[in-house]
């Protein structure tokens, strides 16, 4: 009998929305997979890609980063600068040969807790078809 893979996911979720999303999806028990290891950051664009290329480094198969929606940032534009960041650094990964499906950016607002579980379970769904990343480290 084989197991079946179980991915991890690391999320970094903005302070003002994603991460009141994910406690939204908590406190309403919403049903959503438990890879994910949510790091509850300022703001998604003060996430340095460094950060996302650490985590695959370290063992992440994927990595969410998830912040306040488009024209909602509690800090004008971050959001703009995390969409303009990670649109380039995703165009990176495959340098490294890390398939793009592993990074997704998304935004939920604090009211979203049902958006949030929909996005872990398709993003674990999405990595158990990718399977484990296989990164070689020197």
């Amino acid at each position: 009998m084989s197991e079946r893979f179980e991915p991890n996911i690391l999320g970094l979720l903005c302070s003002w929305c994603a991460y009141t999303g994910a406690d939204t999806a908590g406190v309403s028990r919403a049903q959503y997979p438990a890879n994910i290891r949510i790091v509850r950051v300022m703001c998604s664009g003060r996430i340095d890609p460094i950060f996302v290329a650490r985590a695959f480094e370290h063992g992440a198969d994927g990595v969410l980063v998830a912040g306040c929606h488009p024209g909602d940032c509690h800090y004008v534009s971050g959001n703009h600068f995390a969409q303009d960041r990670f649109a380039t650094f995703a165009r990176i990964l495959d340098f490294f040969g890390i398939d793009e499906r592993r990074f997704r950016l998304d935004w939920v607002s604090g009211a979203e807790g049902a958006r949030f579980a929909t996005i872990v379970s398709e993003m674990t769904e999405e990595l158990r078809a990718l399977g484990p990343l296989k990164m070689k480290v020197s």
